[in-house]
Order: structure tokens, then sequence, then C-alpha cells
């Protein structure tokens, strides 16, 4: 990835610690990105949505970057691509969506993390830097988050970055396939930094 793609970003938040950096999607980041979910598929499809027969393809990843540009536009979700601070790396995504203002202030958090990358702390970094910046840049009062229960690594990221359990949905999202139950989880915004 080029050093001017970096500098040159038209407009966006680029949010840095823990040895992540967080920033927007570009559409220069489509070949590192379907290189990084194609390698990884089988290691993430357990967890997510079915993935849609194109969902790799250019042209889909520009209907998700469309999309994303509507969302923030209008203030509902913040995407961002997660990379390594020292090399720059494309490690995965993490988004703050939902975002309801008045008297809610608060949004839900999703995330993934290549395969390749896994199990090295890049979750729980990504995580902790979004939840600051969900705090402290858009000034939210809580962040919610939801993982099916028997993913563990998940749920370590989250207990490591302050959430804590608050209970249990049953069939709550669609999850590669399947309505499943999930495990529900919150952060109150108390001062404390999360990130670095």
């Amino acid at each position: 990835m080029a050093l001017l793609d970096w500098i040159t970003e038209a407009s966006g938040p680029v949010v840095k610690g823990q040895g992540v950096i967080l920033r927007l999607p570009r559409g220069a980041d489509y070949e590192a990105w379907a290189e990084l979910r194609q390698a990884s598929q089988d290691y993430l499809q357990p967890w997510e949505p079915l993935w849609p027969d194109d969902d790799l393809s250019r042209a889909a990843y520009r209907r998700r970057m469309s999309v994303y540009q509507r969302e923030r536009e209008a203030g509902n979700a913040w995407p961002f691509f997660v990379f390594d601070e020292r090399s720059r790396a494309l490690l995965g995504a993490i988004t703050l969506s939902n975002v309801r203002r008045g008297v809610a202030e608060t949004a839900t958090l999703g995330y993934w993390i290549g395969q390749r990358y896994a199990g090295r702390g890049h979750g729980t970094a990504a995580v902790r830097v979004a939840v600051d910046y969900a705090f402290e840049g858009l000034r939210l009062h809580r962040v919610e988050a939801a993982c099916v229960p028997h993913n563990q690594a998940s749920r370590r990221v989250l207990e490591k970055s302050g959430f804590a359990l608050e209970g249990r949905a049953k069939a709550y999202l669609k999850i590669n396939g399947d309505w499943a139950d999930h495990l529900l989880f919150g952060v109150v915004n108390d001062g404390t930094k999360r990130g670095g």
C-alpha cells in the first residue's frame, strides 16, 4: 500500500493506539481485503452471516463502500479497517453501527480479524481503540456487542476490553445460515481509557 494513499485520505478519522490503526475503508484496499477475507473464509464463516456468492467481487466491494459512505453521512455507522501500525498490513475490520442518539447515545460493535493475525491481541487492541473513539470522538454513552456462546475468542476480547456480560438473547442473529443465540455485552462510558 502506497504511503501517499495513507497521507491523502479525503476525510474521516484515523484512530491509533495499542499497535493498531483504525481508518475508513478505501477503494484501494479492495485487493488486500478480498485476499484476507478469502484466506480466512473457513475461519470466519462459523461466526458470520452467510456470504453472498459474489461477496468478494470488486462490484460487491464497491456496493459495500457506498453503503458505508451513506451510513457515515447519516451518522449511523463508523466502519473502520484495522491495520498493523508498523507494517500497515490489513488485519481485519471493526464497525460501530446502529448509532442511536438522544436518550440512548449508544452503538453496536462488530469486528473480525483475519485468521493469520488471530490470537495475537489485534482484536483486543482494535476493540479498545474503537470504544475509546466511541466515547471520546463520538461522545457516546454506551457500546454494545454480542457473540455466539461458543465463540470463546470473541468473548475473551470483549471481557479484556471492559465489556460486561449482560444476558443472553434467543435466536438473536442469523449466523452461518441459522438463527443463533447470542451473549449480550455492554460497556458504559465511565471515563476509563481503553486504548493506548
